[in-house]
């Protein structure tokens, strides 16, 4: 887990002060736990959620003590990206099993349910300033899962092993030498 937080950093930045919880609960249900002392299934409130907040928040497992969403930790997300009045949770996601080289590690943004964060333009909003990174940004409405970044043509050229032409060329090497490990054409 140190080295998931570590990562975390890394990709996302460190926990930014005057950006804190405050009542919101979004990760306490929409997300998967699945840690050696805490498991919690998707879209499943925590059996510790109370009306206020956590019922144990003061024992709380240590992955609720050291996991931040993206708008507690990233600096170019607007503050009204936070999950609990945006309608959207951005984190980072690992795939211990991912299907290609863009899902092992990767900034997920999520829609929650009843959101409308893509008629009022938030959503595009936060994935434009999330997308300017060497990391994957994966969008998800909880019925499916798009690739936003990097664009297909990019993507695909990463996937496929297929040669770049010369405009693309450096953001395809950029990509493939970032993800080779998630590479299934090794």
């Amino acid at each position: 887990m140190q080295a998931e937080n570590d990562l975390e950093t890394t990709l996302l930045g460190s926990v930014l002060s005057g950006r804190n919880c405050e009542g919101c609960t979004v990760c306490c249900t929409i997300l998967t736990v699945d840690t050696p002392d805490f498991k919690k299934p998707a879209g499943v409130h925590c059996a510790h959620l109370v009306a206020d907040g956590c019922g144990i928040h003061a024992v709380r497992p240590h992955i609720c003590r050291t996991w931040f969403c993206g708008w507690r930790r990233m600096k170019g997300l607007p503050e009204e990206a936070r999950p609990d009045r945006s309608g959207i949770l951005v984190s980072l996601d690992f795939v211990r099993e991912p299907r290609n080289c863009f899902e092992g590690i990767s900034i997920m943004v999520r829609l929650l349910p009843g959101s409308d964060a893509i008629e009022n333009g938030l959503a595009g909003a936060i994935l434009d300033s999330v997308c300017g990174q060497l990391v994957p940004v994966w969008f998800t409405d909880g019925s499916k899962k798009m690739l936003m970044h990097p664009d297909s043509s990019v993507a695909g050229l990463v996937i496929s092993g297929d040669a770049a032409p010369a405009h693309l060329a450096a953001e395809v090497v950029a990509w493939r030498e970032r993800y080779a490990a998630f590479s299934t054409n090794k």
